[in-house]
């Protein structure tokens, strides 16, 4: 590996480290995920094939612009989430993301806050597409922020 790949992941190892250690209670967060997304995502971010994002290894893509990431908190399963505690709906998201999301997290990535949630889950997605949506924020991901093309579908192909 070259030196500049091997510093990358190095960057890359320390924003999941500081976006897991964001997380107010772990354990929490994960019981969460469980409850609240895996059901169709699956306990580990693998979904089945179905017109249902993947998240293992893909979602941290969608964290590398502001549009991207408002997005994510804004899906009406996210926005109208039945955890009406906006840090406990970041920590979860955190989760989701670091952990799950592992290497698709680019450098610098930021973890979501408790106010930014509490601001984007008032502007649901409600009328909108989500295909539609989901779509669009892909091709931005894709474009500005080095997701593979494979990203295009919603699932890896296996």
């Amino acid at each position: 590996m070259s030196p500049a790949l091997a510093a990358k992941d190095d960057q890359r190892s320390t924003t999941i480290a500081q976006g897991l250690a964001a997380i107010t209670d772990p354990d929490l967060a994960k019981a969460d995920y469980v409850e609240h997304c895996a059901g169709c995502h699956g306990v580990q971010g693998i979904s089945a094939p179905a017109k249902l994002p993947e998240l293992r290894g893909r979602v941290g893509y969608m964290m590398c612009t502001p549009a991207t990431r408002a997005y994510l908190l804004r899906l009406p399963n996210i926005a109208k989430s039945r955890l009406s505690d906006n840090q406990q709906l970041a920590d979860m998201l955190n989760f989701m993301v670091f952990g799950i999301g592992g290497q698709s997290v680019l450098p610098g990535t930021k973890p979501f806050t408790a106010k930014e949630v509490g601001f984007e889950r008032h502007h649901a997605l409600t009328s909108a597409s989500l295909v539609a949506e989901r779509k669009r924020h892909v091709e931005t991901s894709i474009r500005e922020c080095g997701a593979p093309a494979s990203f295009r579908d919603f699932y890896k192909p296996r």
